[in-house]
């Protein structure tokens, strides 16, 4: 049975959260403080912890770091009712494995626990080249786990966008992260992907530079938009063929959400601008 660590300093919370996570069968501690915390996980190994940020004492990000020390560091959701940009990046550097809102939906809260106990145990680190609010930017390793972790923490910093341009933003970001990581990183974590976003007054861009060598869109079977519109559903075959992910569809829904998509010569290196009014 999977174990559970909840963190958080009001009482009513941790009490809500462990009659959630008992009733979908987790084993379930908690601890009121960071001190606590640190304590019960030097004396139990945790598959999950849930962690509060702002509590007296000891906030949660300074015992994540020190979580992150340990041998056998459990995966680490940080909670807070602060979205702010800073919390946000401090938690990616840290390297917790999610980052959510307060108060979570119960319907989330399963999905959350379910996703992160299946992840890996260990996912590559992503190293913080600049962690401003208006210019944030990364290494990712080629790593699909590492890809999903960055998406999430970047929806954070993104929650002040109307809920549809959040969610198609988020989805073609994600399209061009994934094509970077699968093809030009090959998902080799070895190798990174450096993304840069960009947020001014009133636009959105995304810089992603993979470490392949490039492509040509005469070359892409395997994608929907070298097929449309005379045979948009060609390139499935060619994906099942070839064992790839299901879609397909990922560039030619990114131009459609993207006001300008412009890449470098070798077509390893993509700007995605969207203008906000």
């Amino acid at each position: 049975m999977p174990r559970i660590l909840v963190v958080d300093d009001d009482r009513t919370t941790r009490d809500l959260l462990r009659l959630q996570l008992r009733s979908l069968g987790h084993a379930v501690d908690t601890a009121a403080d960071g001190a606590k915390a640190l304590a019960a996980v030097e004396r139990r190994r945790y598959d999950l912890v849930l962690l509060d940020v702002w509590m007296p004492g000891m906030d949660g990000l300074e015992v994540l770091g020190r979580m992150r020390k340990a041998a056998d560091a459990p995966r680490v959701v940080v909670m807070t009712a602060d979205d702010a940009p800073q919390t946000v990046l401090k938690a990616i550097r840290q390297r917790a494995y999610r980052y959510v809102t307060k108060p979570i939906e119960p319907r989330d809260l399963g999905a959350l626990v379910t996703d992160a106990l299946s992840a890996p145990r260990e996912v590559s680190p992503i190293e913080v080249i600049s962690a401003k609010p208006d210019w944030v930017e990364l290494l990712v390793p080629c790593d699909r786990a590492a890809a999903e972790q960055i998406q999430a923490f970047l929806a954070q910093l993104e929650s002040d966008l109307p809920e549809d341009v959040r969610t198609s933003v988020g989805y073609a970001f994600r399209e061009l992260v994934m094509n970077a990581i699968e093809w030009g990183g090959g998902l080799d974590p070895r190798q990174t992907v450096r993304i840069a976003c960009l947020r001014a007054k009133r636009m959105l861009l995304f810089r992603i530079a993979d470490p392949g060598k490039g492509f040509s869109f005469s070359a892409l079977p395997h994608a929907a938009v070298s097929n449309a519109p005379e045979s948009p559903l060609d390139h499935a075959h060619v994906r099942e063929e070839k064992g790839l992910r299901p879609g397909g569809f990922g560039l030619l829904m990114t131009r459609q959400v993207a006001d300008e998509l412009i890449y470098n010569e070798a077509h390893n290196e993509v700007v995605f601008v969207k203008y906000l009014d």
